[in-house]
């Protein structure tokens, strides 16, 4: 018996071996046959393009933006506002303010009052001259922003009523450099992490909505917060209770526009904890995390026209000047739908700036998104990422002068694909876009690179390139390459 089970698993051993050696001298036959059946072909074709100009650009950014700059290149001016609602998260909810018997300062009816209040607009960045005199207006909203609205850089709060005629109303000069500081110490924050402020203070006496004084607008808060803990359980109760927000408006001055990168409320108070007089601050802050808007203003006929020169293409941000893209689907097509296109590449160049004055105060384009005209505004609006099908993205490479998307195979089949179901249905754009990037831990403890938002690039950015429909120098190339069909 155990010697007919043995020879019973060699023969069933032997057969399985004879069985992978079959398999495995065919697979390289088969993956050879295959290989010999297609051969590989490239082609160009000219590509046409223009630049179009948006009404407005989507306002949501990372940023908020404030000042008045002339454009070099255009001689106009562009202005800007933001509006900005502040954070309240849950967590410390229960925890916003000391108890209200601990604190030291009190009114002639005995109750706490806040020491002093200040707004700060912390700067991050700015474009321009940093000792430019400039004047900034901060006015309380009558209400908030509504939340399930969509917000353009055209949205103006003053002219759609959302500002507060008996609130806060408070102007403050300022230049982003101290002017007060000596070179040495202004040379030292430049190179350093620090960031510029804008202080606004809140010290003179506060009417609220319900017509009730306090002494100043910290005041206001800590009363409230007392009388009404739960108007600060979450940033939706505080901004439809507490503090609908402020905007921020440039009323006077040329040459700084600041780039925002968050706004506080700052409330100073003491109180006493033990036998110990403490010292304290509360901040509340306007981040991208809450809602806030970035109003602009320009010459739209001067826009325009720049957008009807055809010696070249713009790119213009916050203008909302873009660059359309008319890809030859049809041409790359012909003769080869049975055809595989292995890559699509097009390589956009940059012009140089008009003048010095351009380079220095006008940044190019660092990121540009491609994606289908049809899909210009509702990309953004649904918070999409490049897929890599129907939109793409390209980094400036400074060293070449050019931006390029190296494989769009993708969208060529989808083009074709859908063909003539609309007007535009061959075209693309061009737009200047911010991309926030965030790290990834792969599960093999490796730490990746990956995009996290893309949005309307909001910063005062030019960029001229080359294409045109009297394009002076060589014309705008697709270069495809095919995996072409033997048979």
């Amino acid at each position: 018996m155990t010697r007919k089970l043995l020879l019973a698993g060699i023969a069933m051993l032997t057969l399985a071996i004879s069985s992978c050696d079959e398999d495995t001298v065919s697979l390289g036959t088969s993956l050879t046959n295959i290989s010999d059946q297609f051969t590989v072909t490239s082609d160009t074709f000219n590509v046409s393009t223009r630049s179009i100009v948006a009404d407005s650009i989507l306002s949501r950014s990372q940023y908020a933006y404030l000042g008045k700059l002339k454009d070099p290149e255009t001689g106009s001016y562009i202005t800007s506002d933001f509006s900005t609602q502040f954070a309240m998260l849950e967590k410390d909810a229960n925890d916003v303010f000391v108890k209200s018997d601990s604190v030291i300062s009190r009114d002639a009816d005995n109750l706490p009052i806040a020491d002093s209040c200040i707004v700060n607009i912390v700067v991050n960045t700015y474009m321009g001259d940093s000792l430019a005199a400039m004047k900034v207006k901060i006015t309380e909203l009558a209400k908030p922003l509504e939340e399930n609205r969509t917000y353009y850089t055209n949205f103006d709060p003053q002219a759609e009523g959302y500002l507060r005629s008996d609130g806060i109303n408070k102007s403050k000069l300022y230049s982003i450099s101290d002017l007060h500081e000596n070179d040495s110490v202004r040379g030292k924050r430049r190179s350093s992490n620090y960031y510029e402020y804008i202080k606004i203070p809140l010290n003179e006496p506060y009417k609220d909505r319900q017509g009730k004084t306090y002494n100043n607008y910290g005041t206001y808060l800590m009363r409230t917060y007392y009388e009404h803990p739960e108007y600060f359980k979450n940033s939706s109760m505080f901004t439809q209770n507490v503090c609908p927000g402020f905007y921020f408006q440039s009323t006077d001055g040329l040459g700084t526009i600041s780039q925002i990168s968050h706004t506080q409320i700052l409330i100073y108070f003491r109180y006493i904890s033990g036998d110990r007089i403490i010292s304290s601050m509360k901040s509340f802050n306007g981040t991208e995390e809450v809602l806030q808007t970035t109003h602009f203003t320009n010459n739209r006929e001067y826009v325009k026209y720049l957008a009807s020169i055809n010696d070249f293409t713009y790119l213009k941000s916050p203008d909302g000047i873009f660059t359309e893209v008319t890809l030859p689907v049809d041409e790359i097509k012909h003769n080869h739908e049975n055809d595989t296109i292995a890559s699509a590449k097009i390589v956009f160049r940059r012009l140089n700036d008009f003048n010095d004055n351009s380079e220095e105060i006008l940044k190019d384009t660092k990121y540009l998104l491609m994606v289908e005209r049809d899909s210009m505004y509702s990309f953004f609006e649904q918070r999409n990422l490049a897929n890599n099908i129907t939109s793409y993205l390209a980094t400036y490479d400074s060293s070449k002068h050019t931006y390029t998307f190296n494989n769009i195979s993708g969208l060529i089949n989808h083009m074709y694909k859908n063909r003539n179901k609309t007007p535009d249905w061959n075209k693309v754009v061009l737009i200047p876009v911010e991309v926030t990037t965030t790290t990834k831990q792969s599960s093999y403890s490796q730490i990746t690179t990956v995009v996290a938002s893309i949005n309307n690039e909001l910063q005062i950015t030019s960029t001229r390139l080359v294409g045109g429909s009297n394009n002076p120098h060589e014309p705008i190339r697709i270069s495809v390459v095919y995996n072409k069909n033997k048979k």
